[in-house]
C-alpha cells in the first residue's frame, strides 16, 4: 500500500468517489432546507461564541466563589501555620 493510500485509508479512486457521492447527498439535503455554505458557516460561528461566552460566565462565576472562599482560608490558613511554627 502506498503512502498516499495509506493516508487516506483506501486507494485515492475509490476515496474521490466516496467522496463526490457524500458530497451529493450533503448537497440535495442542504439544498431542500434552503441552507448555503455561509449558512452552515454562521451558525456554527454563532453557536462557537454562545459556548465561548457562556463558558466564562461560567468561569467568571467559579472565580467569585473562589475569592469568595480564599478571603476566609487564605488568613486561618496563614495563622494555623504561624502557631504550628512556633511549636
Amino acid at each position: 500500500m502506498s503512502g498516499i493510500a495509506r493516508f487516506l485509508g483506501d486507494s485515492p479512486l475509490r476515496v474521490l468517489l466516496k467522496l463526490l457521492v457524500i458530497s451529493f447527498l450533503v448537497g440535495v439535503v442542504m439544498n431542500a432546507f434552503g441552507w448555503s455554505p455561509f449558512d452552515v458557516f454562521y451558525r456554527l460561528q454563532d453557536f462557537v461564541l454562545d459556548i465561548w461566552n457562556m463558558g466564562f460566565s461560567a468561569i467568571e462565576r467559579v472565580a467569585g466563589y473562589v475569592l469568595l472562599g480564599a478571603a476566609i482560608v487564605i488568613p486561618a490558613f496563614l495563622v494555623l501555620r504561624l502557631l504550628s511554627y512556633r511549636r
